[in-house]
């Protein structure tokens, strides 16, 4: 078939979540955390995850086919 939507939306957020999670563990900003927790740290592992989540469903699918 054609080009599977999980591939780009997985590299996105995948990109994505390693910016921003390696921004938030590096930049010890009063403004990034909020009641002791590094906002930008937490998002970036949860986008992480589910680009890394989309990306094997896409791998795992073209196997499939």
């Amino acid at each position: 078939m054609g080009l599977d939507i999980r591939w780009p939306i997985g590299l996105m957020f995948t990109l994505i979540g390693v910016l921003l999670s390696s921004y938030g563990a590096t930049v010890k900003s009063d403004h990034a955390i909020s009641l002791g927790i590094n906002i930008n740290l937490i998002w970036g592992l949860i986008l992480l995850g589910f680009g890394v989540l989309m990306l094997l469903g896409a791998a795992r699918g073209k196997n499939g086919n």
